[in-house]
């Protein structure tokens, strides 16, 4: 008889269930969409930020010690210097997947044909690595500097690395010298000197404009360093700091073992700066927190309009189940009234109503699902030109929202219902 019951409670009014499934999958597909993209967020805004530049950046220590000393930033001022061996030990830490990229660089000073003295710093462009671990990385400062405005030529890539030997040449340095790409320099180090074909001029707004970047093993040959780099800039990916993570990077050892064990197994950029340091001899990793924080702040506040448009949606949705619900009650009033003055109870008459709703849910709930799921994918690929993941855990949570926004959408018309008395419905019946 229930179900008996629900059946024709359908084919009667099956516009307004059809309205409130379709409402119920607006609200469904918008929170499905914002959910899957705010858990998958924090890895495509991170993404997006390593195009303007490194959050890490490892010095070796007593260059570290002598440049807070004397203020001079990072400048290698002590002649310490990392080692190029070790350098496949960073993609060995614990947070090793959240290496995006890295690079390493090393300066040497250089004389021109025309007596004019230039800085010349060697680095990877497109250096493919086999690491410990038997995977394979390709890191170097084409992903590091994509914002770099080539304005002749091309990247230096792996393949003119030698014979003849490449450069990326500044613009600021092209003008000086009226170089452009395809033409020959020629370097004059303190130890050694090179002939190197301009591969491409390059406008980085800044002072690499007045800079030449060449294949590592140059520039080391051209000051005498075989074997060692100045500095290595790290694009990590990293969870926004907190209280505990801005206790450890004051000093780890303040922290409680419980502390200090979430603290290592969380991506805080002070968590992968002292991973780095495990594993480097005789460096200090520190963040570049103009680009750190800006991560944080970036991230916190997407996540926080995300969150914002699921409960305007659920609230909407709320508002127009319960408009829906109460026309429905009012309608049937006679039909209630009368199960009433037969014996029926309240609560029975209650849960008659909320299966009839709850069964339209189930299925604007699904239909709003997948809908959502279309939704992320497109967003996705809009604003972060790749997919959408679909984390297991917005099933569940989607399922207790709709239920909750069905629930206290129902909440007028049920009180309605409960207060209706068979005698005024029913009078003149």
């Amino acid at each position: 008889m229930f179900i008996r019951m629900i059946g024709k409670a359908f084919l009667r009014q099956w516009k307004k269930m059809f309205m409130i499934a379709f409402t119920i999958a607006l609200g469904a597909s918008l929170a499905t969409a914002m959910l899957s993209v705010m858990l998958d967020v924090g890895d495509k805004v991170n993404q997006e930020l390593k195009a303007y530049g490194a959050n890490i950046s490892v010095v070796p220590k007593d260059a570290s010690v002598l440049s807070s000393l004397y203020e001079v930033g990072d400048e290698n001022i002590s002649g310490a210097y990392l080692r190029e061996d070790e350098l496949g030990k960073i993609k060995t830490i614990f947070w090793a997947f959240n290496i995006a990229d890295y690079a390493p660089f090393v300066t040497a000073e250089a004389t021109l044909d025309n007596g004019d003295a230039v800085s010349v710093r060697g680095t990877w462009f497109d250096h493919h690595m086999e690491l410990p671990t038997g995977e394979q990385l390709d890191a170097g400062v084409i992903s590091m500097r994509s914002w770099w405005e080539i304005k002749e030529g091309d990247w230096l890539d792996e393949q003119k690395i030698s014979d003849p030997y490449y450069a990326m040449v500044g613009c600021d340095v092209a003008s000086a010298t009226g170089v452009h790409a395809g033409d020959k320099l020629h370097l004059t180090g303190t130890e050694t000197a090179f002939d190197v074909v301009v591969a491409g001029v390059y406008d980085a707004g800044g002072e690499e404009d007045r800079e030449i970047f060449v294949p590592l093993d140059v520039a080391q040959e051209l000051a005498g360093l075989e074997g060692k780099v100045d500095s290595i800039e790290v694009s990590a990916l990293t969870t926004p700091d907190n209280e505990l993570a801005e206790k450890a990077a004051k000093d780890p050892g303040s922290l409680s073992v419980s502390q200090y064990e979430t603290w290592y197994c969380t991506a805080y950029v002070s968590s992968i700066c002292y991973q780095i340091e495990e594993v480097i001899t005789d460096s200090v990793a520190s963040a570049v927190r103009q680009v750190a924080d800006s991560e944080g702040q970036i991230l916190e506040k997407t996540q926080l309009l995300m969150i914002l448009i699921t409960i305007l949606s659920l609230v909407g949705a709320a508002l127009g189940i319960c408009n829906l619900v109460t026309a429905s009650v009012m309608e049937r009033s006679q039909e209630l009234g009368l199960m009433k003055a037969i014996g029926a109870h309240n609560a029975s008459i209650t849960g008659l109503v909320l299966t009839e709703i709850f069964c339209t849910a189930l299925l604007g709930t699904i239909a709003g699902f997948f809908a959502g799921i279309g939704f992320a994918q497109i967003i996705g690929h809009t604003v972060f030109q790749s997919s959408i993941s679909i984390r297991p855990m917005v099933v569940p949570i989607v399922i207790v929202l709709v239920a909750l926004v069905t629930l206290a959408g129902c909440i007028p018309a049920i009180r309605m219902l409960q207060r209706l008395r068979p005698t005024e419905v029913l009078h003149g019946r």
